[in-house]
């Protein structure tokens, strides 16, 4: 089930549908130095998949990357006891039975626009601002060149569905890489989302992961850019 796609960074997908669409759904495994392993947007668990996990090292973080991607985030708790079990921004007012340990925050006690800090050894986090129903942190991995995003973008391709790919030619998403119609609807303030993508901007990054849709493996950076400054014109 784990897919490892470059230096010590794994994927693991299962089916999963919105709305009647199949869209898909993808957890991202980051390894740090010490072994310890970090569990971004975790999916429905597995004897096998945790077997796996346990080939790599030992799952120390699980991580609900923004106010949706939480539903087997409390499973993994419950395997990984010791594991920190770590929220975006208000995942604890919208579902306050999760065993939620530590609130993602940057330096200053909040996230700020514009703002990114170091989460765990070699992995960075940036709280993004103006979709306010998503409160999404994006992810970058120095080491393999990786922006990891949530909901934050899709990228639908001729792998997906039929009935996929025509909502994502109609939503967004379709071949690129871009917010839905959906989340542009969200978008309250569009000069702080235009803050958080010239931070995210300043990251090196070649590859993008996403939770649903395909990995662009390269000219991510490239792409990330024009499906954001299209939205933002």
């Amino acid at each position: 089930m784990l897919k490892e796609v470059d230096i010590d960074i794994w994927v693991a997908e299962q089916p999963f549908r919105y709305l009647g669409l199949s869209v898909g759904n993808r957890m991202t495994v980051i390894r740090l130095a010490n072994q310890e392993l970090a569990v971004i947007s975790p999916i429905q668990s597995s004897d096998r998949l945790v077997s796996q996990l346990g080939e790599l090292g030992v799952v120390k973080y699980i991580i609900a990357p923004n106010l949706y991607h939480y539903l087997f985030a409390a499973n993994f708790k419950s395997i990984y006891p010791q594991a920190t079990f770590w929220a975006a921004p208000g995942l604890t007012i919208k579902k306050p039975d999760l065993p939620i340990d530590q609130t993602i925050r940057g330096d200053r006690g909040e996230l700020l626009p514009g703002l990114d800090f170091v989460l765990f050894d070699a992995l960075r986090v940036l709280g993004l601002t103006g979709i306010d129903s998503l409160n999404e942190c994006v992810f970058f991995h120095s080491a393999s060149r990786t922006l990891i995003l949530t909901d934050t973008a899709f990228n639908f391709d001729e792998t997906f569905p039929i009935m996929t790919q025509l909502s994502a030619r109609v939503l967004g998403g379709y071949k690129q890489l871009s917010l839905s119609i959906l989340e542009r609807i969200a978008t309250n303030e569009k000069e702080r989302v235009r803050q958080s993508f010239e931070q995210v901007m300043l990251w090196d990054f070649e590859r993008v992961i996403m939770a649903h849709g395909s990995i662009i493996e390269r000219y991510g950076k490239e792409k990330f850019k024009k499906g954001y400054e299209s939205f933002l014109r």
